[in-house]
């Protein structure tokens, strides 16, 4: 097992990456550690952990901003803008005891990022140490900021590669007075993804789209007694206008079958998809994301379910294919031909440290893009000691 310390300001952080950096000590970058097997596995002695730089640091909410340090837990900080009556827009699934920087180093994103984008377009400014100890900044704490560099973008997703985040600054939201869901069971997932196109190309501000198999729904209680694959589109706003949008959508869309969830379960519902509830991993298993064009989004799914077994959703209108199955590597072999057939790219979020080792986690860069991506590394983290083979091997 790994040394772990953590650091109880940015001072102290930077010091002992400065000194890590020195030594040519690989550090393993970290929150809590509800993303330990995502990736590959990071070959080091030491954990540096973000845990104990918390607290919010700014909230304005009549300025829709709020800055908190990285280790803060998220549920702290959702908790804080629910109070007044704000939300994260991204809506990133819940990890357990999971940190505003995980979220932000990871880009984690939920239903809402179709419509609204990803955790990367709420990040009004962020505070990091680099690989060479030092304290940067970027951005600010005000919507329109266009001071210096927007590293903001590069770090967010950088998985702990190029610095640790010590401080965000998001851009916030105030929360919806109602949510409507609209359910058409029993379409396949082709004719189910055509209906969440129609919806989210519609006037009517669909926020989040959805497509589950019969077993898949079965476990979101709101969806289970449809006992059929169903297609889901959420509304969001003042109870008034959801209403009226709901109806006139139904109306629109002409499906056959159509029945709306109230709001406390389509609060449900959403909360299971954003947390992959309907998605049967067992334990042993890998879970990987795949990111399409939604058209093709039917086509992954039922190919590995066909070649290996897989088990699945459709998120984000059929873009994204949640997908469980056995953590081998003839699996994830197929998972990568599937991505690639369809012009997508894929993501391991889950596996065994075999697997993770043997595999890339994520697409290759062509490489002119890794000639990029290495230069970059070497500005931010020239002794390559943060989270080193994160994302590739040897880098």
């Amino acid at each position: 097992m790994s040394e772990s310390f953590a650091p109880a300001d940015e001072a102290a952080l930077a010091a002992a990456i400065g000194e890590a950096a020195r030594d040519g000590q690989p550090l393993q970058i970290c929150g809590n550690g509800t993303k330990a097997g995502m990736l590959r596995p990071v070959q080091a002695a030491r954990s540096l952990s973000t845990c104990k730089l918390t607290g919010v640091t700014l909230y304005s909410p009549n300025e829709l901003v709020i800055s908190a340090r990285a280790g803060t837990p998220l549920v702290e900080i959702e908790a804080t803008l629910a109070e007044r009556g704000q939300h994260i827009i991204a809506e990133p699934p819940d990890l357990g005891a999971q940190t505003l920087g995980g979220v932000v180093a990871t880009n984690l994103s939920g239903p809402r990022r179709i419509a609204w984008g990803a955790t990367r377009d709420h990040v009004l400014g962020i505070r990091a140490v680099t690989g060479h100890g030092e304290a940067i900044h970027s951005g600010g704490r005000v919507l329109k900021n266009v001071t210096g560099l927007d590293l903001c973008k590069l770090f967010t997703g950088s998985h702990g590669t190029l610095g640790v985040i010590t401080e965000v600054t998001l851009k916030v939201l105030p929360a919806p007075e109602a949510v409507g869901t609209m359910v058409f069971p029993g379409l396949d997932a082709a004719a189910g993804v055509a209906a969440l196109s129609a919806a989210l190309g519609s006037p009517y501000g669909v926020s989040a789209g959805a497509w589950l198999p019969a077993a898949a729904a079965r476990r979101v209680p709101a969806l289970a007694d449809f006992g059929s694959p169903v297609a889901v589109v959420r509304i969001e706003d003042f109870r008034s206008s959801v209403e009226y949008r709901t109806a006139r959508l139904r109306r629109d869309l002409q499906v056959p079958r159509c029945e709306i969830l109230g709001d406390a379960e389509s609060r449900a519902a959403w909360r299971a998809i954003r947390d992959r509830v309907p998605l049967a991993a067992e334990p042993a298993d890998a879970v990987w994301r795949i990111s399409v064009r939604p058209s093709a989004g039917p086509v992954v799914l039922r190919t590995l379910s066909d070649t290996i077994g897989a088990t699945g959703y459709l998120d984000w209108g059929g873009g994204l294919a949640l997908i469980a199955a056995p953590a081998t590597t003839a699996a994830h072999e197929s998972v990568e031909a599937a991505a690639m057939a369809a012009g997508g790219t894929w993501l391991l979020l889950r596996g065994t440290d075999a697997l993770r080792t043997a595999v890339n986690v994520i697409p290759p860069e062509p490489e002119p893009l890794a000639r990029i991506t290495r230069r970059v590394k070497a500005a931010f983290d020239p002794h390559g000691i943060l989270n080193p083979g994160r994302l590739y091997g040897g880098l």
